[in-house]
Formats: C-alpha cells, structure tokens, sequence
C-alpha cells in the first residue's frame, strides 16, 4: 500500500532533523517484516527492488546505514543484496561490516558460542518437533523455532512452550516473535545493544530506527536513552503496524506506518 500525501508530507516533518544533515544521521531497519514482507517459511523471504533501491539510496546519503535483525547477518546481506551496509545480525549477537567477507562475534559471547546448541542436542527431541511441523533453525550462537503456517499452530506452539521452559530452566535466555520463540545465550545482548555500538561508533547525531516486532523494542529502548544522555540529538523511532505485532511497539512509535510498502515509502523520503 502506497503512503498518501498527508502522510508523506507528516513524515517530512518528522524526519527534517535527519534531512537537515543526512552525513550526521544514522537509518537502521529490522529486516523480516519491516523492508521485507512475512512470508510463511523464512527462506523464502525477498526484499522487493523498490525498497532495495531506496535503501542504496539512503546508504550513499546518509553517515551510517544498517540492517539490524535475527536473522545471521551474512544471510540477510544475502537478502538484501546490499554489501556497502552493515549487518547486525543474530540480534546483536554479531556484526557484519561493509564489504567485510566474515561476521564478527560479539565478546560478550566468548565461552557461550555452543550454549544453545548443546542444550538442544542434549534435551530436544527432533522427532517430537517434526510430528507437530515445527522447524528449527540453525542460526549458530541462536536457535529458533518456527511454526507459522503449521497445520495445527496451537499444537506446534504447546510443544515450543514445552521447549522454551526447559531452556530457560537451563539458564537460556527465551525470546518470543511473530510466531516464533529463539533460544539465546544468556548474555547481555539484544538489538538495542547492537544499535547502540553502532552508532557510537558513527559521527552521528542523529538516528531513525524501523521495527515491527516485539525485540525491535530494545532498539526503541536504545535510542530513546541515548537522546536522554546526550549522545543523540534527534531520534525517530518508526513503528511497524501488523495484525501480529506488539501493541507496545506502536505505543513507542514517534511514527506508525503499516507494511513493508510504506516503509519503502519513507525510505523513499530518506533517499531524496
């Protein structure tokens, strides 16, 4: 859905501090639902041309453009299909540079790199998720289940509730999104850290942040402590509306829009 002109023209409003000054400013977007629509099986997922070609707009503009997901951050490259970006992925857990060839593993995560797939070896029973079509997804330091699209969810979500108590009984770190449930180390990580590294690490003063999902709220988190500490002067945080996503997010939102398109849409704005 196309944004309208009332709602382009609120946007700029919203968005001039970042206009002002786009060499000082940051843009960082979630990738699944936020630039790239929900799709029922994650590998499956595509960003659509005209937000990837808003994006490399916004990346030669702007002083920092990065993609910010639970996804690995070499796969989302891979999605997107932009190597001038950065890419935290793994929610924080490590970072891709522009043009860099590897991910970096974030230090906090030395020693616990092999938490969640032990526990997953030792205490998950691989048949049990198959027989309710839940499917588990390696994402290295992360594990998570998925069951959207599943022929009986409530089913598939009892049995990843069953899952997502025992690993927090052996001391995981349990995370729940759109109709799925990841299992992390417990280590003091989350998007709002990973937002706040990079962007420090930026000559920025400024920073917009697009998120549809319940863990998109530590990135609103982020940046609303960094303006209350001085480290930014402007922030905007852009809330994602969907029939699935958080009614926090929205509450937290400097700005609402609905669906990938109309983020296209203000990427659009952003890129000139």
């Amino acid at each position: 859905m196309a944004a309208t002109g009332a709602s382009v023209e609120r946007w700029r409003s919203a968005l001039e501090p970042l206009l002002a000054d786009p060499g000082s400013a940051a843009v960082l977007c979630d990738l699944d639902g936020t630039i790239a629509p929900i799709v029922a099986r994650p590998g499956l997922v595509a960003v659509p041309a005209r937000a990837r070609r808003a994006l490399e707009l916004v990346a030669g503009r702007f002083g920092l453009c990065a993609i910010v997901t639970g996804r690995r951050p070499e796969v989302a490259r891979e999605i997107v299909g932009l190597d001038e970006i950065a890419y935290a992925g793994n929610h924080g857990y490590e970072l891709l540079a522009p043009g860099a060839s590897v991910p970096v593993a974030s230090p906090a995560l030395e020693g616990h790199l092999d938490d969640v797939a032990d526990f997953v070896r030792s205490h998950v029973d691989p048949e049990v998720l198959a027989g309710a079509g839940v499917r588990l997804e390696d994402k290295g330091p992360i594990m998570a289940l998925h069951w959207r699209g599943v022929g009986d969810e409530a089913e598939a979500e009892r049995v990843v509730g069953e899952v997502a108590d025992s690993a927090t009984g052996h001391g995981l770190a349990v995370h729940h999104g759109r109709k799925v449930v990841e299992l992390r180390p417990s280590v003091e990580i989350d998007k709002g850290v990973a937002i706040a590294a990079l962007v420090d690490a930026a000559p920025v003063r400024a920073a917009l942040y697009a998120g549809d999902d319940r863990t998109d709220l530590d990135g609103f988190g982020a940046l609303a402590r960094m303006r209350e500490e001085g480290r930014l002067d402007h922030v905007v945080r852009v809330g994602v509306r969907s029939p699935e996503g958080p009614r926090e997010l929205t509450e937290a939102a400097d700005l609402v829009v609905t669906g990938p398109g109309e983020v296209a849409d203000l990427l659009v704005v952003l890129g000139g």
